[in-house]
C-alpha cells in the first residue's frame, strides 16, 4: 500500500510538471505570435508599404464611419436636437438684422476658442513626434503680445486685425500702464482654451485602459503596455523615471481627485500615463476629468504664460540680444538676424513697413518649414495609426478562423 501511494505521488508530480512545462510553453508560443503580429503591423507605414498602407487606411477609414453611423443613429434623438440648434444658428447667421453685429462676433469668438482648444488636443498627441503645439504656437503668441504690448506702451490692440495681426493703437499709449498682470488679461482666453484642449486630450487613453480593465481586453498600445510593465516592476525597479512615474501613479490612485489635480497642475512629463493609470483604476469620470481641466488650463496654464511673459519683457530680451552678441567668434554673426528680426517687428507695430520686407528673415522661414514638417508628420502618423487598426482586424479575424478549424 506504502508503495502504490509512493508511486501514485510521483505520477502527479510528474503530471503536474508536465502540465507547467506545457503551460510554459503554450505562454511562450503566444508571446512569439504577438511579437510576430506586432513587427507585421509596425512595418505597415508609408514609406515601407505604401500601397498597402494606404489601402488599409480606406478600409479602416469605412469601418469607423459605419460604426459612427451606427452610433448616431442609436442617439438619433440628440443628433435630431443638435440639427435644429444648428438650422437655428443659420437662420439666425443668414438672416439680415441688427443682431448680426451679436452674431460675429460670437462667429469670431468661437472659431478663436476652436482653434486654441484644437491646438491644445493636438499637444496631447504631440503631432505625431512628442512636441508640443505649445511650443510652436501658443508659447510664440503670447511673446509676441508681450513684446507689443511694451514696444505701444498699451494692450488695446485694435480689433481687427488683432490676433492675426497686432498693430498699436493710433492713440500710442504709456508704458507705466503696462503691466504683468495686463498682459495676463490679454491672452487668458487663448491660453485657457489651449489648456482645456490639452485636458481634453487625455481622455482617449483613459477611456481606453477603462474599457480594457472591465472587458478583461489587452489592447494594443504602446502606452499602455509600458504601463503594465511598470505595474509588475514596482517592486524591483531602481531607476528614477519609472520610480517617479510609480510616485505620480501612487498619488493619483490613493489621493484621488486633489492628487490629480496637483500632477496636472505644474508642467509635469510623467503625466503622460494619468489617463492610463486613472482608467486603469477605475477612477470615476469626473473626478478624472474635472481635476485635469482645472489643473491644465487654470493653475497650470497661469504658471507657464507668466514664464513666457516674464521671459520675452523688453529688458529682458534686450539683455539676451547683447549676450548672443558678447559670444566670441560667432556671436555678432548670430546676433545680426535676431536684430533684424525685433527691428521689423518694431517696424510692423508701428505701420511703418506694409507687407513683408524683401529680404525676410531666416528665422520666420525655418519656423514655418518646421510647423509644415510636423503637420505632414501628423498627417502621415495618422494614416499609418488607422492603417495598423486595420491590420489588427486581419489577425484577429485569422486567429479566430484558426481556432473554429
Amino acid at each position: 500500500m506504502a508503495a502504490n501511494g509512493a508511486s501514485l505521488e510521483k505520477t502527479q508530480k510528474r503530471t503536474g510538471v508536465k502540465d507547467k512545462q506545457n503551460g510554459t510553453s503554450q505562454d511562450a508560443s503566444v508571446r512569439e505570435r504577438r511579437e510576430k503580429d506586432k513587427e507585421e503591423r509596425l512595418s505597415l507605414v508609408l514609406w515601407r508599404r505604401p500601397i498597402t498602407t494606404l489601402q488599409y487606411f480606406l478600409l479602416e477609414t469605412l469601418i469607423k464611419l459605419k460604426e459612427l453611423a451606427m452610433k448616431l443613429w442609436h442617439r438619433r434623438g440628440l443628433v435630431f436636437f443638435f440639427l435644429v440648434l444648428c438650422l437655428f444658428f443659420y437662420l439666425a447667421y443668414s438672416t439680415e438684422g441688427t443682431h448680426q453685429n451679436y452674431v460675429k462676433y460670437l462667429e469670431g469668438k468661437f472659431l478663436w476658442c476652436a482653434y486654441w482648444v484644437g491646438l491644445g488636443i493636438l499637444s496631447s498627441v504631440g503631432l505625431g513626434t512628442g512636441l508640443h503645439t505649445f511650443l510652436l504656437y501658443l508659447g510664440p503668441h503670447i511673446a509676441s503680445v508681450t513684446l507689443a504690448a511694451y514696444e505701444c506702451g498699451s494692450t488695446d490692440f485694435p480689433e481687427p486685425p488683432y490676433p492675426d495681426q497686432i498693430l498699436c493703437p493710433t492713440d500710442g499709449g504709456l508704458e507705466d500702464s503696462v503691466s504683468l498682470w495686463t498682459i495676463m488679461s490679454k491672452v487668458r482666453l487663448e491660453a485657457c482654451m489651449w489648456g482645456a484642449g490639452t485636458a481634453i486630450g487625455e481622455l482617449p487613453p483613459y477611456f481606453m485602459a477603462r474599457a480594457a480593465r472591465q472587458s478583461g481586453a489587452d489592447p494594443d498600445d504602446e502606452d499602455y503596455e509600458e504601463f503594465e510593465e511598470m505595474l509588475e516592476q514596482a517592486q524591483t525597479a531602481q531607476d528614477f523615471i519609472t520610480r517617479a512615474k510609480m510616485g505620480v501613479q501612487n498619488m493619483v490612485q490613493r489621493v484621488g481627485f486633489f492628487g490629480i489635480l496637483a500632477c496636472a497642475s505644474i508642467p509635469n512629463p510623467l503625466f503622460d500615463l494619468a489617463g492610463i493609470t486613472c482608467g486603469h483604476f477605475l477612477v470615476p469620470f469626473w473626478t478624472f476629468f474635472g481635476a485635469t481641466l482645472i489643473g491644465k488650463a487654470i493653475v497650470k496654464m497661469h504658471i507657464q504664460k507668466l514664464f513666457v511673459i516674464i521671459t520675452f519683457s523688453r529688458h529682458i530680451v534686450e539683455q539676451m540680444v547683447s549676450l548672443i552678441g558678447s559670444v566670441p567668434r560667432v556671436g555678432p554673426a548670430l546676433q545680426k538676424p535676431f536684430s533684424q528680426y525685433l527691428d521689423a517687428q518694431r517696424n510692423k507695430l508701428h505701420h511703418a513697413g506694409e507687407g513683408t520686407p524683401a529680404g525676410e528673415n531666416w528665422l520666420s522661414w525655418v519656423f514655418e518649414k518646421v510647423v509644415l514638417v510636423m503637420v505632414v508628420y501628423f498627417v502621415c502618423s495618422i494614416v499609418n495609426s488607422m492603417a495598423q487598426s486595420y491590420g489588427k482586424r486581419l489577425q484577429q479575424r485569422r486567429h479566430s478562423e484558426e481556432k473554429t478549424k
